[in-house]
């Protein structure tokens, strides 16, 4: 490539040496620190076939040409590395990206082109014979003019040699060199770390052979750099991190009276931490071997302190509780293994392949949440509808370059095989309750204390459990209170709640929801039932549906809660965690998917005729679609690209597992002329699907029923709020209301949305005061009929108290003698709704009247005003 004649040299030279402008400044302006626009065919045919393996997604790289446009581009890299900056110029060039010519402190020579080459060598020879020292592109003002004329550059903070020449020396920092220009530049200085991952394998705390002869993963040498491109490029993949405005930087009060010494200092630290913990976002942290994280964990003064008071206080030789102390945390640690997740990452693709027609993820949501994890451990709280949502969270991160979290699992899945297999995916084991384990409890919160200061995600189902409703179940606050007091005792620097929706068009474990509602009893896990779940991989589920919810920061909300957590007393850390719960919850609710399952089981089930047709069942279907976009739901892509197609779709499932009947004799395709039911057997599958959307529904439903109640086409705002309030609060053991917002927001948004629909129309003259319009009453009994099932089934609750004293019947036998009341009112038909008689909801009942002053037939004024509350609503539906 640098190969020329003699001749062609002596003409070169004397061309060269013809000029007449020697002192021109342009003339010595000519670096092999750049690269220029285009370097030849050959070598960037060569650079393009040997970077084409490595990955870099459009959403990592969407936003550099808007940061050009706005400023000056500076890629970041931590090592200096001429593969990375040959990557770079290459890759960004042929995206069409800004790509970075200018490299600080290095040394192109190899590439350049021969004219270039040849250039820059006799100028350099030229200011050398001229001014007796080589030329310097920072005081002569080329890398300014070339940085604001829109070219980008690309900086490495470590060197092995960068450090001496920069503090020894006295050589110009390129940091430092960069804030001085920002300081006299308007435009801002956009500085955009770049990683390069050969490998998402955590580090190990011990590093074996292959890091020490071919060095690390995270820098590694030629020859193992150039094995991985070779034998896997698949593997190898680019992340840019967040870009660092260094104009906004130099704002900060604590920057802005600084030295310049200090200011480039503060801005190579945050840049390297930055990039640090970013990779380790990707990676997870360092790996250490189940005996170093015992041992670390049962030696922490914390615990051994412990440990001596309870021997003392329980009189047991030390020696015994730091045994028990062992075998809980043997018990309860996860194994993690690379093996064993690449493993499950290869057999849930065939699963997925095998079972669903696809999953739909919030790409934005991972996004943003990855982008958070940079901040301190993330906590993903998904809501728990199957054993599904166990094994897809940790493989949609895996594949998309997260570390799979840590999950808490329930210890009726420790049993063998499952157990040891899921320990090693990052499973770790609770038990359902530590009552009266004093000690467990304590090396628990050590063990989740050890996670998150060594910078491990976490994963728990805030419910506690799978939901059986199709509802999500109020916030369990066990394990969040233990992760709220890691915090408080500092083991990490912020903690980043992320909550995720997982959604089904249909769930696996249907048949065995409704086994346990209607009363029969659970059936432990065990390895026969994974043996007969082979039945489930002969059927086709639907689509899986995969949501993010804004990732909440604990630091920034404890800024606005204004409340230092150390500084909380019990009572308050406990309205805080029960707060944060809830908010949790709903945010979940708020970014949960309505699929067209759930929407035509709420419109199946809320239809007022026993039969009805086509276009009936459509009315119904666009009226709740009306309603969830007034709200911004999140509607399934099918139902917005063609709502009716995709209901015909759902109704031959529905019809296909007998859930409804077509009770025409007409068996042409489609159902434009056939008339519809529902198979009262099977309200209860409907009743699961149906629940799935109906957090949505909620607050329109109770004001629905607030305006009903008022029995008159004439009424005003206000006029709803005692109605509204006292039904958010009876079935506050059913749905998680929102912390942050009143009954008069919810209340007046209802309205807006009802006058949207044409249900109300505002008073001409009256202010805050409303007209009911003849087709809207028709639509606020669609709306209202959400809530009829659990006034159905408090009612049964109820009817147990009415006929019981206080403590004639023991707690255990409780259940049984309300199930045996609903049957016997449905079987009269006291009540209407199969879906009613749930052994969920008689629970809740349970809970909501024994803390309201229910507790038996004696109670009767109480008993008295909710059985006459329970039967005004229930005239109304």
């Amino acid at each position: 490539m640098l190969k020329w004649t003699k001749l062609q040299l002596e003409k070169f030279k004397t061309k060269f040496n013809k000029k007449k402008d020697n002192f021109s400044p342009n003339k010595h302006n000519h670096y092999f620190f750049q690269l220029p626009d285009n370097i030849g065919m050959f070598s960037t045919f060569i650079l393009k076939l040997f970077f084409s393996g490595i990955k870099v997604t459009k959403e990592q790289t969407r936003n550099l040409k808007k940061l050009q446009k706005e400023g000056v581009v500076i890629y970041v890299t931590k090592p200096k590395n001429y593969f990375l900056y040959l990557f770079y110029y290459t890759r960004y060039k042929q995206d069409g990206l800004p790509f970075p010519q200018i490299g600080f402190d290095y040394n192109i020579i190899i590439w350049q082109p021969v004219s270039r080459f040849f250039k820059t060598f006799f100028s350099t020879l030229d200011y050398i014979f001229h001014n007796l020292a080589l030329p310097d592109p920072y005081a002569s003002g080329y890398i300014r003019d070339s940085l604001t004329n829109g070219q980008s550059a690309l900086l490495s903070l470590v060197e092995q040699k960068g450090f001496h020449r920069r503090f020894i020396k006295a050589k110009k920092d390129p940091v430092q060199y960069l804030i001085e220009m920002q300081k006299s530049i308007e435009r801002p200085i956009f500085l955009v770390p770049q990683l390069m991952f050969f490998d998402k394998k955590p580090d190990r705390s011990m590093p074996n052979i292959m890091d020490i002869l071919l060095g690390t993963k995270e820098n590694p040498g030629k020859i193992r750099r150039l094995m991985i491109l070779f034998k896997n490029p698949g593997k190898v993949f680019v992340e840019i991190s967040q870009p660092v405005n260094l104009k906004n930087f130099l704002a900060l009060a604590e920057n802005r009276e600084k030295s310049i010494e200090y200011q480039a200092l503060s801005l190579r630290r945050n840049l390297l931490n930055q990039i640090n913990r970013h990779r380790q976002s990707i990676t997870g942290p360092v790996l250490k071997t189940r005996h170093e994280m015992k041992e670390n964990i049962l030696t922490k003064e914390r615990l051994q302190t412990f440990m001596e008071h309870h021997s003392k206080a329980r009189n047991i030789p030390i020696q015994k509780v730091r045994k028990k102390a062992s075998d809980s945390l043997d018990e309860i640690a996860a194994n993690y293994s690379m093996v064993i997740i690449k493993l499950a990452s290869v057999l849930i693709t065939w699963v997925l392949n095998t079972m669903f027609e696809g999953v739909t993820i919030d790409k934005d949501g991972l996004n943003r949440m990855k982008s958070m994890s940079q901040k301190g451990p993330v906590i993903l709280i998904p809501c728990h509808k199957s054993h599904i949502d166990y094994l897809i969270l940790s493989y949609l991160l895996y594949n998309n370059n997260m570390p799979c979290p840590h999950v808490a699992a329930g210890k009726n899945l420790s049993f063998w095989p499952i157990g040891p297999l899921f320990r090693g995916g990052g499973a770790f084991f609770i038990r359902r309750t530590f009552r009266g384990a004093v000690l467990y409890s304590k090396v628990f919160a050590e063990y989740i204390h050890n996670l998150l200061a060594e910078g491990f995600n976490i994963e728990f189902f805030i419910e506690g459990g799978r939901s059986r409703t199709g509802k999500l179940i109020l916030p369990k606050l066990g394990l969040l209170s233990i992760l709220l007091n890691a915090y408080k005792n500092r083991a990490c620097e912020d903690m980043i709640f992320a909550p995720i929706f997982i959604g089904y068009d249909t769930v696996l474990e249907e048949s065995s929801y409704l086994h346990e509602i209607e009363g029969k009893e659970k059936q432990p896990e065990s390895l026969v039932q994974v043996i007969k779940a082979r039945k489930f991989l002969k059927k086709r589920y639907g689509r899986i549906y995969i949501q993010f919810h804004e990732p909440i920061s604990l630091k920034e909300l404890l800024l606005q809660y204004g409340t230092p957590i150390q500084d909380m007393r019990s009572k308050e850390f406990n309205i805080f965690c029960r707060n944060l719960g809830h908010r949790v919850i709903n945010a979940i609710n708020f970014v949960t998917v309505v699929t067209p399952h759930a929407l035509v089981a709420a419109a199946l089930m809320n239809c007022s005729k026993k039969s009805f047709s086509f276009d009936h069942l459509i009315s119904h279907v666009e009226t709740y679609m009306n309603l969830l976009l007034s709200q911004k739901a999140r509607l399934a892509d099918t139902l917005l690209l063609d709502h009716v197609h995709t209901v015909e779709h759902v109704l031959d499932t529905y019809v296909q597992r007998k859930f409804i009947e077509r009770i025409t004799k007409d068996k042409t395709p489609g159902y434009a002329d056939a008339l519809l039911k529902v198979n009262q057997s099977k309200r209860p599958n409907l009743e699961y699907y149906k629940n799935n959307c109906i957090a949505f529904f909620v607050p329109a439903a109770i004001t629905s029923l607030t305006i009903l109640v008022k029995d008159a086409f004439l009424f005003s705002a206000s006029d709803l709020h005692a109605d509204y309030e006292f039904l958010q609060y009876f079935f506050k053991y059913e749905f998680a209301y929102d912390v942050d917002k009143t009954t008069e927001y919810f209340v007046r948004k209802n309205i807006k949305a009802f006058i949207d629909e044409t249900i109300l129309m505002p008073h001409p003259t009256l202010p805050d005061t409303y007209n009911l319009t003849s087709s809207g009453f028709r639509k606020l009994r669609l709306f209202s009929s959400f809530l009829k099932t659990y006034f159905e089934s408090y009612w049964i609750v109820l009817n147990f108290f009415m006929q019981h004293p206080s403590n004639s019947i023991k707690t255990k036998d409780r259940i049984k003698k309300i199930e045996t009341i609903g049957n016997r009112m449905y079987k009269k038909k006291e009540i209407e709704r199969k879906e009613a008689l749930s052994i969920v909801y008689y629970n809740n009942g349970i809970d909501f009247f024994t803390t309201n002053g229910v507790k038996g037939s004696d109670n009767k004024d109480r008993i008295e005003f909710y059985a006459n509350a329970i039967q005004k609503y229930l005239n109304y539906l």
